[in-house]
């Protein structure tokens, strides 16, 4: 419970930062352009809300006396009777469908030329009429809120056709402020600004990593032993020790981007013993290794440094210790089986202990260890040393797991200026790998590998680490992007091909033709969001 806690925390501050950034894209260039954005919401409020914000209800009231001056008796009235009831049309038709639900007489409310006409005169574009104001307000006109249901986050933007499906406003004249208003080269900046920022956002997070942390890896070339690789890997082709050059001619180095790069490319070459040999990747090998790694089949996923097997650590009283295994040693054969990385080490150990507790007839098993001990005066010897396990075949050791034990790390500081280009090609290669990626997603494997909250959730760490989180929020960044801009109503990539269209033949969708492809975008959005999310509830049950 401690782990889904720490996890779930992490998902919901993630998403929740993600979707103000993207939302404020879109809310700073309305406001840039003079659209009026009636809400802005974290998380959506169907029924209700956790929480909400007017500040024209506060600000209007102790600031009005700045707001009316030269306004009419009439526009006194209406500003005024607005405060009073401090309902917007949208509430209101709230509050008659809720009356008509229930069998109740519908509450009576000022008419809309009372309740509107103050918002209508404030918004109004500066004319001659000294009595109108100069200035708008960039952010009092808004509701501000949290809604209960984390499935995304939108800005209720006046004059289109959203996620409020609000046809109502769209019935009525259209008005100054108001997107549909607006020329189409400003509604399309106003659709795409919320991708652009969360690509920009993802660029600064790692331009903030890269500049705070620096970049430590160790580049394939240095890695000695080579590579060691899953049972699906050496299927194709991969030998362990098989050290990776080139994924279709690209040099592959930075080991965080190779292991992506390896499993789009069409041919990865691979230096073996020597001598460059090629290996044909199959289109849906990514989805191969997906499920050998769900399937818990290989501790490895793809490919893992080969290392030597070096205690760590001993623990007293246990059979490594009573047989004499001490720090820093190295374990080169069980039973004279060689094993000179860490993985033979553990498939050979598992190995022997079954075959000596058959042929002894025991429930421990005793095997002779071959180590190399080093002195502290550098001198190298071999010992073979009997160490009898327990029952649950373990020795009582820590092994080293760190790459840079072993092998010399590539170490890059940057400084601020130099830390902004690295962001921008890391965004990128994340960008276009992830697009890459998402063109097998129509396949039947790609379908099978579609996940919501829960796998979403599952690639943060169990232990909270800030270098982890910000590295998979700049990455969900990336990917949120880009399932925005998909062309499907409902998303903004669907209002950005509308806007195309419009701008290609001069004419715009009608507005019955847009509702239509809105509730059938929202539509299938929803089935792929409970299909998403289904297929985690599955895996639960097949694991």
């Amino acid at each position: 419970m401690h782990i889904f806690l720490i996890k779930a925390t992490q998902l919901i501050l993630a998403l929740a930062f993600l979707i103000v950034i993207h939302e404020f894209g879109h809310f700073l260039f309305a406001r840039i352009f003079g659209v009026r954005v009636d809400k802005f919401y974290i998380f959506f409020d169907p029924f209700t809300e956790i929480f909400k914000w007017r500040p024209k209800k506060y600000m209007g009231v102790f600031g009005s006396h700045k707001w009316l001056k030269g306004a009419s008796a009439e526009e006194r009235k209406a500003y005024y009777q607005r405060i009073k009831d401090n309902r917007t049309l949208d509430e209101q038709e709230e509050a008659r469908k809720k009356a008509r639900k229930n069998g109740e007489p519908e509450p009576e409310f000022p008419p809309v030329a009372l309740t509107e006409v103050w918002e209508d005169f404030k918004e109004s574009p500066a004319t001659d009429d000294a009595a109108k104001p100069k200035k708008q307000s960039f952010w009092k006109n808004t509701e501000y809120g949290i809604g209960w249901l984390p499935l995304g986050g939108y800005c209720k933007i006046s004059g289109m056709i959203d996620e409020s499906m609000d046809t109502n406003q769209m019935k009525q004249p259209a008005k100054p402020w108001e997107f549909r208003s607006k020329p189409a080269w400003q509604r399309l900046l106003i659709m795409i600004a919320g991708v652009l920022f969360n690509f920009l956002l993802a660029i600064l997070i790692y331009a903030g990593i890269v500049y705070a942390s620096g970049e430590k890896y160790i580049p394939f070339d240095r890695a000695e032993m080579g590579m060691a690789y899953s049972p699906a890997a050496q299927e194709i082709g991969f030998l362990n020790g098989d050290i990776p050059l080139t994924a279709d001619g690209e040099k592959l180095d930075y080991p965080a981007d190779a292991m992506i790069k390896m499993m789009q490319a069409k041919v990865v070459t691979v230096d073996r013993q020597g001598e460059h040999v090629d290996i044909r990747i199959p289109e849906k090998f990514m989805f191969t290794l997906q499920d050998e790694l769900e399937s818990g089949k290989s501790p490895i996923n793809f490919l893992t440094y080969n290392i030597p097997t070096e205690i760590q650590d001993v623990t007293p009283g246990e059979g490594a210790a009573r047989g004499g295994i001490m720090k820093g040693d190295r374990i080169v054969a069980i039973d004279s089986v060689r094993t000179p990385t860490l993985l033979d080490f553990q498939n050979v150990i598992t190995h022997q202990a079954a075959a000596n507790k058959e042929k002894n007839n025991t429930k421990q098993a005793t095997l002779q260890l071959t180590v190399e001990r080093t002195s502290a005066a550098g001198a190298s010897e071999e010992l073979h040393l009997p160490v009898t396990l327990s029952e649950g075949d373990k020795m009582g050791v820590l092994l080293q797991t760190d790459v840079t034990k072993f092998y010399t790390p590539e170490e890059k500081n940057y400084s601020l200026l130099a830390s902004i280009p690295r962001g921008v090609e890391m965004g990128t290669e994340k960008l276009t790998s992830y697009a890459k990626s998402m063109k097998l997603v129509a396949t039947k494997e790609g379908a099978k590998s579609i996940g919501g909250f829960g796998s979403i959730g599952a690639i943060f760490p169990e232990k909270w680490d800030w270098i982890a989180f910000w590295n998979i929020a700049a990455f969900l960044s990336v990917a949120l992007a880009f399932m925005n801009i998909l062309p499907i109503p409902g998303l903004d990539g669907g209002h950005v091909l509308f806007l195309i269209y419009e701008i290609i033949f001069r004419r715009a969708p009608s507005q019955k033709f847009m509702e239509v492809a809105q509730m059938c975008g929202m539509g299938f959005l929803l089935l792929l969001l409970l299909y998403a999310n289904g297929m985690d509830i599955v895996r639960l049950f097949i694991k």
